[in-house]
């Protein structure tokens, strides 16, 4: 085991809506400004927070998910992000101490700073408050042994004669208060029905708000106590994540060397994806290469493998549907036995149409929006032989959307849900079959994190060169 020392800080909040992005991103911008390299990571599956700290931080938004990678890997996942970095910022997820539903504090952001042995920053919005913020912070920072809330920064104060009661007030509780914000609502970041606008599909006023938000942070925060905090971290043994050596079992070296091409869909339609994927792709042997379905006229030449991740192609169904040249090389790709993983959009922009808008008509299904979000952790089984996985394969991963698709016959299906428990006096809940396995085509509504199930990566490559077998 290796130790890695980087100073860090995990940025808190006890519930959602406190301002924990704001924060969070602000103080890596700031932190960055002043020239420090920064390591941006996110607790949960998030995709669109790690956007914004990417901008910030000039280095990729990582997320540290102990449900969808396993609580082993968090430490080495994060040894693995923060490489060469001066300091790491975490923003945490929902509440403080709120997991994984049913499983009590696991994935919590107090979870993951215990794994990280990081101390806590804890943002209140100290709006309607007064004495009873103490309160507040003194239960938040006893509640668990082995979480260190080490600071607090107030957000949303009203006037200074505020901002002096709430800090005499937490004076005698020993945790410092690191910097106070007023009610800034003039900064805002465009948000949509899933939540904020990824900063890929609106770069310029993406990269304006974050260059805001480090000034405004930067100017509330002491950052020189924030340094000291984050280099009082305890000791971490780690040995850093490597995506080769995750991906070597049952890979020849003459099978690496075959180098498949696979392009990775992206751009504003298709921003939802984890760095790791494609580093763990790169590692089993493949070129990555990147395609974006709302400007490509055409693949990639040589293509041999497609990954189609997440994102809202609801909001640009017709231009994709415009880009009909590029629609039918997909489905010829398909058709003619090339590998494709797809995930959430992936899915909706294989179907046969989305919202009336055609799209590539490889699945035999119709995709649409509904008024109703599907959003949480799901545990699943493979219910099939796929291009990434074997049936009967373990996985963990999450389902965040509001699209539904009507699906017709002809198809396995890709995964399935382990049976859960009743709740009291409630029926039995039996098993859930979702998505799609066509071929060597695979997908579905479920998202997955790579590294928490690194043989998908060197199985991809391998059905890439023709070597996996599939349904």
């Amino acid at each position: 085991m290796v130790s890695a020392p980087t100073p860090r800080v995990v940025i808190a909040a006890p519930a959602s809506g406190q301002g924990k992005t704001t924060i969070a991103t602000g103080l890596m911008a700031a932190l960055a400004a002043r020239g420090a390299r920064v390591s941006p990571h996110k607790v949960g599956p998030d995709y669109i927070d790690p956007g914004y700290h990417a901008l910030a931080c000039a280095r990729p938004g990582r997320n540290l998910d102990p449900f969808l990678v396993g609580e082993e890997r968090v430490a080495p996942l994060f040894a693995h992000g923060s490489r060469g970095a001066d300091i790491a910022v975490v923003e945490g997820v929902m509440g403080l101490y709120d997991g994984a539903a049913g499983l009590g504090g696991f994935a919590s952001t107090a979870h993951v700073a215990r794994l990280l042995a990081a101390p806590v920053l804890l943002v209140v919005d100290a709006r309607s408050q007064g004495r009873s913020v103490a309160a507040l912070v003194q239960g938040f920072a006893s509640y668990e042994p082995g979480v260190r809330v080490a600071g607090v920064i107030l957000n949303r104060v009203g006037t200074e004669r505020h901002e002096a009661i709430l800090r005499e007030s937490l004076d005698p509780l020993g945790i410092p208060v690191l910097g106070a914000l007023g009610r800034y609502e003039a900064i805002a970041k465009p948000s949509r029905h899933l939540g904020l606008v990824p900063a890929a599909e609106r770069h310029a006023e993406a990269v304006a708000t974050v260059a805001a938000l480090g000034e405004l942070v930067g100017a509330a925060v002491d950052l020189d106590a924030l340094w000291r905090i984050a280099r009082a971290a305890g000791p971490l043994a780690a040995e850093p994540w490597d995506p080769v050596r995750e991906t070597e079992t049952g890979s020849s070296p003459e099978a690496r060397r075959a180098r498949p091409r696979i392009a990775v869909a992206g751009g504003a339609a298709f921003t939802f994806g984890y760095a790791e994927t494609t580093e763990l792709l790169a590692a089993a042997g493949a070129e990555v290469v990147p395609l974006d379905p709302l400007r490509d006229a055409d693949l990639p030449e040589h293509t041999a493998g497609l990954v189609i991740g997440g994102g809202f192609p609801e909001v640009y169904a017709a231009d994709l549907s415009a880009n009909e040249k590029l629609r039918a090389a997909v489905a010829a790709f398909a058709r003619a036995g090339g590998a494709v993983a797809a995930e959430c959009a992936g899915l909706l922009y294989l179907a046969r149409s989305l919202d009336g808008s055609p799209m590539c008509g490889i699945l035999d299904a119709d995709a649409h929006m509904t008024e109703r979000l599907t959003l949480g952790y799901r545990e699943a089984v493979a219910a099939a032989d796929s291009v990434l996985a074997e049936a009967g394969t373990a996985v963990r991963g999450h389902e965040f959307h509001r699209t539904a698709v009507a699906p017709g016959a002809g198809a396995h299906a890709a995964w399935q849900s382990t049976p859960t428990r009743p709740r009291a006096g409630g029926p039995a809940v039996g098993p859930v079959r979702e998505g799609f396995v066509v071929g060597r085509v695979h997908a579905s509504y479920l998202h997955t994190h790579w590294a928490g199930s690194p043989g998908f990566a060197g199985r991809f490559a391998a059905a890439c060169r023709g070597a996996a077998p599939c349904a």
